[in-house]
């Protein structure tokens, strides 16, 4: 016996070859992958480790200016993985298929085997092999000459042996041994030197008949398999080729994209501004960026909230440090300083009854610029130079004051008309129809130019700071930005914003929603008004609106739309004693020392609930007798817009109803409302603060208010009680005031009556809690809230322009 190839060789008696294989060894599969692992491990070890390894090794080597592929360590993470699971897939595959391949020769050989026996039974005709021995022997001779049949024999019904051919292996195989192996699935008997294939077959449908017995050669299969098997390998090795190559190719090109998109990244890019389709890969990079910068920024928000009480000098180091060498422009109708000439010839200085004027003055002062504003007073034109400018404040100038004359037409449109007969009680909820008429608005749009032209007029760089302020000026902001598109624009609405329901009843409402987005921020008093200006816009425009950043994206312009609660500069120096204040308004009307005293403040407008708080007033004294001749209501109310027939007729109801209580609730030397229709200053007002008991304040509706918080700066003693509307945007803020609804007289008058009757103690408690808040919440750091925001969207906008001008570069 000798070893050829895969099988094993015996001489036949002739000496015919015979070849027989071993029993498959399926465990060779999994070693000739072994030898694939090995093969690549080798490659890997002297490649790509070596280069992976080196902690100078290049991944973007490229000495012909394409990518080199072969040596990367970051695709190594990729190819790896891959090589494992091609490994993996071959070991469990190469045995099955083994085995597969198996099955079908077997099948084969037993249909092989069929047809033999068929072909037998028909050459021994109707005869028996054992009635014709001689030519049955012939028959299995001829089957035996093809190299696959090992032998070939005819077993009896009694199970013994008729013919066989010359060479059959009969050691240990008789008929009975042979027909158990072929019932046997696979039916493979183990001879000596070898597997073989039994097949036993009956030569006639008699099945006790004689029987043909066949021996077939199997290494053939060894064979055949063994070069599935290697053809398989191959596969595998080709194919995890050609993957790794494709995965080398993608994970080269991908890390340049992501260097790429990295290196945009610390441009700025990204984080600025939107990444291209072909970047959506790092948009996770990029939006944990942008929480981790707002993250921080919102920390440094709260340290610049936290840190000690903003003054004037905190505000102008801000604006040294996060806006250096930048202009400030302010635009708003109302001017902070009025000329007026008086019966003598002689000029006087007024400021005006202005909760605007009141906020942003002391901002002016800290930040210096230029503030446009209407020049409405007699002498206004007497004091300015050649450049309608005047330097303010009077005893110390720090900034300028640049005036806009009007006519009496335009005013009569523009101010009286579409803003205070049209914006104003659109936007209060004081059951006042608006009224809109076409003359009024175009007078309107042609103020707003003027303003707009002003600004661009006034500025002295192509991206100024401009401040615009309330409802007058709703389409400046687009206007200026149309001239000066780098100008950073903040502009803040002072009143209430309305439903998108409601203020669909403007029929400009595109118009004044699409100027005031051309505003970088835009600024309201609550989250309330930001939402009711989000969901008008969402109605009226087709906008991107990104509710977790608080921006509006509208014709391809970004806004800012927050709130800014508005407050007041907390009073500096000393103050008048509180006893000489008392002293000094109970002489004016006429009053004891322990007289009680309550204060409104208020412009004289239908949306301060005066008419509300006079009958409030009537109500407590009603149901408290004891408190007349012991109660006063000081109701100071400068006169406004007095040529609107609206306006004049509010003001006779008011005369008449305060006429109606006095008159009901009335003594000699005492009436319990006393109404002051005249402009008052600062200094008085201060002092009617520090003198009363209790402070009104029942707005209808109203942006913010500042009368509440002047009068809890102006008491600095600690005492005197705040009753503060439901509907006034400061009630959010001061929740220790005692809130109340100025719609129900009822319960305002109960509330009047626990306030004059409060404890010192409790007075006490509220007032410092008041106190606290408004100092910290003043008006400076309204201001900074703004120019932070207005300092990081600058730098926002320049990181753009460098990003842009990097990309125009060759």
């Amino acid at each position: 016996m000798h070893t050829v190839g895969l099988g094993l060789r015996r001489c036949r008696d002739d000496g015919a070859p015979v070849f027989f294989m071993r029993k498959p060894d399926f465990s060779r599969a999994p070693a000739d992958i072994s030898i694939c692992v090995n093969v690549v491990l080798r490659f890997i070890l002297k490649t790509v480790l070596p280069c992976a390894r080196h902690p100078r090794a290049r991944p973007f080597h490229r000495p012909h200016g394409g990518p080199d592929l072969k040596f990367l360590p970051l695709p190594l993470r990729f190819f790896l993985p891959l090589l494992c699971v091609l490994l993996l897939a071959a070991y469990i595959t190469v045995p099955i298929v083994d085995q597969l391949t198996l099955r079908w020769f077997v099948k084969d050989l037993d249909t092989r085997a069929s047809l033999i026996t068929t072909t037998f039974s028909e050459s021994m005709g109707d005869t028996s092999p054992p009635q014709r021995p001689a030519h049955a022997q012939t028959l299995l001779d001829r089957i035996v000459r093809d190299e696959r049949v090992l032998g070939a024999g005819i077993c009896t019904s009694e199970g013994t042996w008729s013919v066989r051919s010359v060479g059959f292996p009969a050691a240990g195989f008789d008929c009975a041994t042979l027909a158990q192996l072929a019932r046997k699935r696979p039916p493979l008997a183990q001879l000596p030197y070898g597997l073989a294939h039994v097949a036993m077959l009956p030569l006639s449908a008699d099945q006790g008949g004689d029987q043909l017995v066949l021996l077939h050669d199997m290494s053939f299969v060894e064979r055949r398999s063994q070069i599935t098997r290697q053809y398989l390998i191959i596969l595998f090795v080709v194919l995890g080729s050609v993957i790794a190559l494709i995965t080398l190719i993608i994970a080269q090109l991908t890390w340049r994209g992501w260097l790429a998109g990295v290196q945009a990244l610390l441009r700025g890019e990204g984080l600025v501004r939107p990444f291209g389709m072909g970047n959506r890969e790092l948009m996770p990079v990029v939006e944990e960026l942008r929480g981790m910068l707002r993250e921080l920024e919102d920390q440094r928000r709260v340290l610049h909230r936290a840190n000690n009480i903003w003054t004037p000098e905190r505000l102008r180091s801000l604006l040294k440090s996060d806006l250096r060498g930048d202009e400030i422009i302010v635009v708003s109708n109302r001017e902070p300083y009025i000329h007026e000439r008086t019966a003598e010839g002689q000029i006087k200085i007024n400021r005006p009854a202005s909760g605007l004027v009141t906020a942003v003055e002391p901002v002016m002062r800290a930040c210096s610029g230029i503030w446009i504003a209407h020049g409405s007073g007699s002498a206004d034109r007497d004091t300015v130079d050649k450049l309608d400018q005047v330097a303010v404040p009077p005893e110390d100038p720090s900034y300028q004051l640049k005036r806009v004359w009007l006519s009496e037409e335009e005013e009569a449109g523009y101010y009286f008309g579409f803003a205070n007969e049209g914006l104003w009680p659109l936007c209060h909820i004081a059951h006042v129809r608006p009224v809109f008429r076409a003359s009024d608005w175009e007078h309107y749009r042609a103020v707003n130019q003027r303003f707009a032209d002003a600004v661009v007029s006034a500025a002295r760089t192509e991206d100024p700071v401009v401040l615009v302020q309330d409802y007058h000026f709703a389409l400046v902001p687009r206007m200026v930005r149309e001239k000066l598109p780098r100008a950073t624009i903040i502009t803040f609405w002072h009143i209430p914003w309305p439903n998108s329901e409601s203020f669909s009843i403007c029929p400009w409402r595109s118009e004044i929603v699409d100027g005031l987005l051309g505003s970088t921020i835009l600024g309201f008093h609550t989250p309330y008004h930001c939402k009711h200006f989000t969901e008008t816009v969402d109605h009226l425009l087709e906008a991107n609106i990104e509710q977790e950043h608080s921006t509006i994206t509208y014709g391809g312009h970004q806004t800012l739309v927050k709130n800014y609660p508005i407050s007041i500069a907390w009073p500096e120096g000393a103050m008048p004693p509180v006893e000489a204040c008392r002293q000094e308004l109970r002489e004016r009307i006429g009053v004891g020392a322990s007289h009680l005293i309550a204060i409104g403040v208020d412009r004289f407008d239908y949306t301060k609930g005066l008419i509300e708080r006079v009958s409030a007033v009537a109500v407590m004294l009603e149901r408290h007798p004891d408190m007349i001749g012991r109660f006063s209501l000081v109701q100071v109310a400068a006169p406004t817009r007095s040529s609107l027939e609206e306006y004049r007729t509010f003001h006779e109801r008011m005369d008449k109803l305060v006429q109606d209580v006095n008159a009901r609730f009335g003594q000699p030397g005492y009436q319990p409302v006393h109404l002051f229709a005249t402009h008052h200053d600062a200094v008085t007002l201060q002092r009617y603060y520090r003198a009363a008991d209790a402070c009104m304040v029942t707005s209808l509706h109203d942006g913010m208010n500042l009368v509440c918080k002047e009068f809890i700066a102006a008491r600095d003693d600690e005492r005197g009680v705040l009753l503060l509307s439901r509907f006034a945007g400061a009630a959010d803020e001061l929740p220790d005031a005692l809130i109340i609804n100025p719609y129900s007289i009822e319960d305002t008058a109960d509330a009047l009556h626990e306030a004059l009757t409060m404890s010192e103690a409790e007075q006490r408690d509220r007032m410092r809690s008041l106190r606290s808040t408004v100092q910290h919440n003043n008006v400076y750091l309204w201001a900074a809230d703004m120019l932070v925001d207005a300092a990081r969207t600058r730098l926002r906008e320049r990181i753009e322009a460098r990003i842009s001008a990097n990309r125009k570069e060759p």
